[in-house]
């Protein structure tokens, strides 16, 4: 079969495209601060993640304690994201979220991690908006510039290895690279610290 017998007359129609019933919220007042807060604040080069915490629960977002937020932190809508305790979101890490996200206590998102709940449908002449949420159950490792899809849930414990790739959930305790990622091991946790 050849490509011409497998195209359509025309392409996708972008000037057709409606996002559906999707709703972004918050007013449009409260998306501006938010876009002012984010440049200033959570992208700017402060040291301490207190004062970033602080905007992220200003703006509607459910932060557990002790939680370490990086700079360069970019969150489309804080009023859809939820952080367990002790969790660390690294330096240009990118959350956006157009649907919720979850992240569970004593997880890492380790540098330039991406989390992308939206995508388009590509069959459709009008590039339908789809959007899915994200789970990140307690424990697992998201590592440096790893992205997780829309509508997937990485398993507590479990690892997406560096530039990793999930458009699939991911088992507990299992550790997953590549693009798609595919299971490579279990991870095993040792439960004797590291001497200094």
């Amino acid at each position: 079969m050849t490509d011409a017998n497998i195209r359509p007359a025309s392409g996708p129609r972008l000037g057709s495209y409606s996002s559906g019933d999707f709703r972004r919220g918050r007013s449009a007042l409260v998306e501006a601060l938010w876009l002012v807060a984010q440049a200033v604040i959570m992208r700017g080069p402060l040291p301490g993640s207190s004062l970033r915490r602080s905007v992220l629960r200003l703006f509607g977002a459910q932060i557990g304690q002790n939680v370490t937020v990086k700079p360069g932190v970019r969150v489309k809508f804080p009023w859809r994201l939820k952080i367990g305790d002790n969790t660390w979101i690294g330096e240009d890490v990118w959350i956006d979220n157009l649907a919720d996200v979850e992240i569970g206590d004593n997880c890492c998102l380790s540098q330039g991690a991406y989390l992308c709940t939206g995508s388009h449908n590509w069959s459709s002449v009008t590039f339908d908006l789809i959007v899915k949420p994200i789970k990140v159950d307690e424990g697992a490792w998201v590592a440096a510039r790893a992205s997780v899809g829309p509508g997937v849930t990485v398993g507590r414990g479990a690892v997406l290895a560096f530039g990793a790739v999930a458009s699939h959930d991911l088992d507990a305790w299992t550790i997953y690279a590549g693009a798609p990622a595919k299971a490579m091991r279990t991870r095993q946790i040792t439960e004797t610290l590291n001497p200094r």
